[in-house]
Parts: structure tokens; sequence; C-alpha cells
């Protein structure tokens, strides 16, 4: 039986734990799930294209594997004092992935997605975000649009309104790019987000044709998340927003109401 470091190294490029989930040995049990949570998503045998299942499978099971050291404080301390570990007790892990994920992962509903975004709009961990965005990308509008959750063209007054009052009050300075956005850019950034939100609701359509409607807001999710994965993750709660956005939209067209509210991801490279 191979190894479970020479699988570490076949599918992800690193014989060491750490390295694979992308975080510092010093990272605490929260980083960790984290961590494991993001990159188990991504090759969830029930989440990628039929023509890669066999391999996801593959990668979501050495996930569980080191994710099950990782997260016991014996069984880490071995490993980060020695590099040594249980291989078969490990292996039990291995047989039993699919209900070893779901106990570690509540599933999300939409009613939570709903819940959330009610509870995020007009809190002060959207303003920080908000912050962050602008200052990162010197007042860029569309990186705004792009990296805070549940926002797009028609979140822009409301959020115009918050970054005035912050530069009003010295917490952010003022940047012409977005004080003076070139009217050029926010007509392509209206008509990209117009664009995506029309395919998002025809890949909804498409759906609805081969799914009962309870599933739609899932499997919806699901295509997105495999079209847009090769451009995933700057931000670092970027893979859970993008699912927030179309699942919501999904819903709210499910119950007949007009208008999508969903955008696309970011232009530049994921972490994943």
């Amino acid at each position: 039986m191979t190894s479970l470091l020479d699988l570490c190294e076949e599918h992800f490029g690193a014989r060491d734990f750490y390295e694979v989930l992308k975080i510092p040995k010093t990272a605490n049990e929260k980083h960790v799930k984290k961590a494991y949570h993001k990159l188990s998503l991504l090759v969830h045998p029930d989440r990628v294209e039929e023509n890669i299942k066999t391999v996801a499978t593959e990668k979501f099971k050495v996930l569980g594997r080191i994710y099950s050291i990782l997260s016991d404080n014996d069984k880490r301390k071995i490993y980060d004092e020695s590099g040594q570990f249980d291989e078969e007790s490990e292996e039990l892990v291995m047989r039993n992935w699919a209900d070893y994920w779901r106990s570690l992962f509540k599933e999300i509903t939409v009613q939570d997605i709903n819940n959330y975004e009610k509870n995020y709009k007009g809190s002060e961990t959207e303003v920080k975000d908000l912050k962050r965005a602008y200052m990162d990308s010197k007042g860029d509008m569309d990186y705004i649009l792009e990296t805070v959750p549940f926002t797009n063209c028609e979140e822009e007054p409301r959020l115009h309104a918050i970054i005035q009052k912050l530069i009003a009050a010295g917490e952010v300075p003022e940047f012409k790019g977005f004080t003076k956005e070139n009217e050029k850019k926010k007509q392509r950034r209206k008509r990209k987000w117009a664009k995506e939100a029309a395919e998002a609701e025809r890949l909804e359509k498409m759906l609805k044709l081969e799914k009962d409607e309870n599933s739609v807001e899932n499997d919806l999710a699901l295509v997105i998340q495999n079209r847009n994965r090769a451009r995933a993750g700057q931000a670092e709660n970027f893979f859970d927003s993008l699912i927030e956005k179309y699942a919501k939209k999904t819903e709210k067209s499910a119950k007949g109401k007009a208008g999508p509210t969903t955008k696309n991801t970011k232009r530049t490279k994921r972490k994943a």
C-alpha cells in the first residue's frame, strides 16, 4: 500500500502535512480546520466533474487523513517532534472519508446564508471588509465588488455612501480612482455584471430541467464552483462567499422575484 507521505507528494507536491494544507506549523486548531475545509471543498467528490471524480476522491481521502492527525493534539505533537504517525490507524479514516467529513462540517442551507447576509450588511465586519478592499485597491470599485461578500452593481450607492463617510472621518485617504471614477469604467462593470447574472440564471434554468426544485440551490452553487475553480482564492473567505452569492440568487429566482443578485469571481489568482 502506498504510504500517506507518498500520496501527499503525488497529489499535492509536498510531503509535509502543513505544506499540503498551506499553513504554518504554528497554526492553531481553528486555522487547521479552516484550511482543511477549504481544500477539501475543492476536491470533494460530490462537487467535481465526473471526469476528475476518481482523482478528486483520492485527494479528498489524503486530506482527511492529514486532518485526523493534525486535529488530534497527541498525534500532532508526535508528528511535529518526529515526523512520525500511525499509518495503520489513519487508514481507518480513509475507509470512511465521507462520514468523517460530514461529521466535521455542518451542511450550510440557503436559510443559513440568508441569515448571515442579513446580519453582515451594515455590520462592523462589512465596514472593515470595505476599508480593507478600498485600501488594498486604492479605491478600485471593481476590486471592492469582487472581494466584499454580498455585493454587486446594485449595491454601489450604499457602498459609496459608507466609504465617503470613512473618507470624511479621515479613516481612509481619498483616492481619485474612487471619487472620480471614469464613467466608461462604470458602464463596463455594469455590462459585465449583467452578463454574469444572465449566465447564472441560464444555468439555473438548465438545472431545473434535470433536478427537482429542492436541489437547485446546491447544484447551482456546485456548477459555479467548478466553473471558477481555476480563478479562485485571493480573499480568505472568497470560496464561501462565492457559494453564498449564487445560492442567494437562486433562492430568489425560485420564489419568482426579479433581479439577479450575483457577480463573478476575481480576476486574479487563487490560493484555493
